[in-house]
């Protein structure tokens, strides 16, 4: 059995908050990076947080203070109420002191000036988290197991194996605390760590070492997949409030590389999703429906015909119906202006110029039924002129339609209907629609 601790995370000179909690692994961590601050240079302070979840943690404050005096190390102590953090939340308390421990490491080396935390995560929580996430249901990613490397986290252990640690501490004489509640069943993690391992090493006493080593192969495998999905999503558009993509490249891509793009794509426009929401997604990008959407948390995904965009923000719906009076109203991102005046030789200018026959009219969204004889062209529903149009169906509530008195008069950006134009040199209403560009 070999040295399986990675100073190759750790740059020389380099800065480094030791989380150090007093257990055998926090133990070993602390007298390896004492070890590279004589090798390597580096500057090794400690943090230690007490969760106030047990008798004996008020103990343990001490043994770490002690352990940091004898050996010449900076420390930083923090005290916070897990249980209430937990129940005001909603959390779990384990999730709860992940989340405060994780947040007082990195406040706590921002206040340093250091810049790496080490924690001690070891083969073994390495073993076990890869087995939770198989248990409870996962992809490639969840089979990767715990990273080295996390933004300005590292964990130089994860090759380590229990045994290696237990020897060094015997041979070196290194003290530390056990923590009780790693006994506790209560939790899935303790429950793999005492009954499910236990039995994988009985058929394998380096059971764990080789599920994590299958779990750094995989994430070599994950890194090139999503270097490659990366690729793609590359070629993605900007779009407000999102992101847009081709649907050709989602189907021209393998189903592996596609859902990661999707994954990156939905990041990339600041949206949730599960592996659900993943599938979903290129559900949309390989099916035959132009127009169709989907829901997502915090947003939504939709087809623009050979575009799949990406929207923090869904649609409120149509603006409310509303009177044309001369001048120019606003209609949602549309700009209706209604002038009266004498109707030229010719009363269609363009699909946005145009005169109509004197009367009221309004301005409102589409209704069932309503339809439109565009030109010399035949009468059609205003949905199948939508469709034609290529208007997403997800806007096509929010395209203008001019009302006189119930009956579709014009639709913005098609035109009017020929039985609405005023007659040339009679009275006429000028109506001139303007949108923002790309609108449609």
């Amino acid at each position: 059995m070999g040295d399986g601790f990675r100073f190759d995370l750790i740059s020389p000179g380099s800065g480094v908050l030791c989380a150090l909690s007093g257990g055998a692994d926090s133990m070993y961590l602390l007298c390896r990076l004492l070890e590279g601050r004589e090798r390597y240079g580096w500057t090794v302070s400690a943090a230690h947080l007490n969760h106030n979840l047990r008798a004996s943690a008020w103990a343990d404050e001490i043994f770490v203070r002690q352990q940091c005096r004898d050996r010449g190390v900076p420390l930083t102590v923090g005290h916070l109420d897990v249980a209430g953090h937990a129940a005001r939340e909603g959390l779990g308390v384990e999730e709860a002191g992940r989340t405060l421990r994780y947040g007082f490491l990195e406040e706590t080396a921002r206040r340093e000036g250091l810049e790496l935390i080490a924690t001690g995560h070891h083969a073994m929580d390495n073993a076990e988290t890869v087995l939770m996430n198989l248990i409870r249901g996962c992809g490639l990613k969840g089979l990767c197991g715990i990273p080295e490397r996390r933004g300005d986290i590292v964990r130089p252990m994860l090759a380590v194996e229990r045994a290696e640690i237990e020897a060094y501490l015997k041979e070196h004489g290194v003290p530390h605390v056990e923590d009780e509640t790693n006994a506790d069943q209560a939790y899935t993690r303790n429950t793999i760590r005492h009954q499910l391992l236990p039995l994988l090493e009985e058929l394998n006493p380096r059971a764990a070492a080789h599920i994590a080593a299958a779990a750094r192969r995989l994430r070599e495998d994950e890194e090139e997949l999503s270097r490659q999905a990366g690729q793609i999503a590359g070629q993605g558009l900007d779009i407000p409030d999102g992101a847009a993509v081709s649907v050709e490249l989602l189907r021209e891509a393998p189903r592996p590389i596609a859902l990661r793009v999707c994954g990156q794509l939905l990041e990339r426009a600041g949206l949730g999703g599960e592996a659900v929401h993943r599938e979903g997604m290129l559900a949309l990008a390989l099916g035959e429906d132009p127009s169709a959407a989907l829901d997502m948390p915090g947003g939504r995904v939709w087809r623009q015909y050979g575009l799949l965009a990406l929207s923090r923000s869904r649609e409120s719906g149509p603006p409310e119906p509303r009177e044309l009076a001369e001048g120019e109203i606003r209609w949602g991102k549309w700009v209706i202006g209604c002038v009266p005046a004498v109707c030229p030789e010719k009363a269609y200018l363009t699909p946005h110029n145009f005169y109509l026959k004197p009367d009221r009219y309004a301005v409102r969204s589409r209704r069932e039924g309503d339809a439109l004889a565009l030109g010399d062209r035949p009468r059609k529903t205003v949905k199948k002129l939508m469709i034609e149009g290529r208007v997403p169906a997800g806007e096509r509530e929010l395209v203008p339609v001019l009302d006189r008195a119930g009956a579709a008069a014009a639709l913005g950006g098609f035109g009017p209907d020929k039985e609405f134009l005023a007659e040339p040199g009679g009275p006429a209403v000028h109506i001139i629609l303007k949108t923002e560009e790309n609108a449609l």
